[in-house]
């Protein structure tokens, strides 16, 4: 069989099958499928957010989104790149996570801005994560704070939801979330379950998205339900 790949993916498994008129066997189509999917993924992560941007710099408002969650979100998202650059995952399996990241940085300095004045907390915050995210991403810490932080990763991303998810419910409305964005996220989350089992990743990591699907469906039910009122401007943030 003549050997085919090509960013780790190994397409002469399925080629020779399909030269012999046979349609490939599983354990040679489903780790393609996945691959494809898993750098799928990682391209479509490269917007995924943007259309959150574009609606808070087109409505000049943050009306109705928590910062808290967008700031739990980029803790989440760092823990989770740090873990996958220190346990040598393979780029398919998690290259969004690098994206994510760097887009939702920008969006909760967007949300600052369209906040302003900023409360001494919101500063606090922001200075602490600028102190210790090198360090994280670089894997200077020690393994077994390593496996604790990313254990209560899962946690983050939890509450990093749960509070827009009552303010949805409390203002009976959205505000100025993106339902493109959440139903990507939504989406790219149920993919990434199947492309994490095919690469075998560590179940920690399968839960994380698992978590994604739970969350990001409850908010687009949100979006979906709530009507969407006219925008305001932001108030102070804190």
């Amino acid at each position: 069989m003549v050997e085919l790949k090509f960013l780790g993916m190994d397409f002469g498994c399925v080629m020779g099958s399909l030269s012999k008129g046979e349609f490939p066997e599983k354990n040679c189509l489903f780790p393609l499928i996945s691959k494809l999917l898993g750098y799928a993924i990682v391209a479509a992560s490269t917007t995924v957010k943007l259309p959150q941007i574009l609606k808070i710099l087109q409505h000049k408002s943050v009306r109705g989104l928590s910062v808290v969650s967008f700031e739990l979100e980029v803790t989440g998202y760092t823990i989770a790149l740090a873990y996958c650059l220190h346990k040598g995952l393979p780029f398919s399996a998690f290259g969004e996570y690098v994206f994510l990241l760097i887009q939702a940085i920008i969006l909760v300095a967007i949300i600052y801005y369209f906040s302003l004045p900023l409360g001494t907390k919101t500063w606090i915050r922001a200075l602490l994560y600028c102190a210790v995210a090198p360090t994280l991403l670089a894997g200077q810490i020690d393994p077994i704070l390593f496996e604790a932080l990313y254990a209560s990763q899962h946690a983050i991303f939890l509450f990093a939801r749960i509070p827009q998810i009552w303010k949805n419910f409390k203002n009976r409305s959205t505000g100025e979330l993106s339902f493109l964005t959440f139903f990507m996220n939504f989406v790219g989350s149920m993919v990434r379950v199947f492309t994490s089992l095919q690469e075998k990743v560590p179940m920690s990591v399968v839960m994380g998205s698992v978590i994604g699907i739970l969350m990001n469906g409850t908010i687009l039910s949100q979006i979906l339900l709530y009507p969407a009122p006219a925008p305001k401007k932001g108030k102070k943030t804190d």
